[in-house]
């Protein structure tokens, strides 16, 4: 049997390290990144009818808002 030597061990423990970090993200995340998305372009949907600083462009900055705050 071959057997690594434990130098070569460690970018391999590292690349390993590395791709769970960056892992598919489970369901109840991808819902989170779902609804993200959806507040992002109902507030580019308000600022684009109404202007960057409206009152309906800030209230969906504070849905977007408390969108993120609750999904991370």
């Amino acid at each position: 049997m071959h057997r690594v030597a434990r130098s070569n061990k460690i970018p391999l423990v590292a690349t390993l390290g590395v791709w769970l970090l960056f892992a598919p993200m489970p369901s109840c995340d991808h819902d989170c990144a779902s609804r993200i998305h959806r507040a992002e372009r109902n507030l580019q949907r308000e600022i684009d009818r109404h202007g960057e600083h409206s009152p309906q462009a800030e209230q969906k900055r504070h849905e977007l808002d408390d969108v993120r705050r609750h999904c991370h």
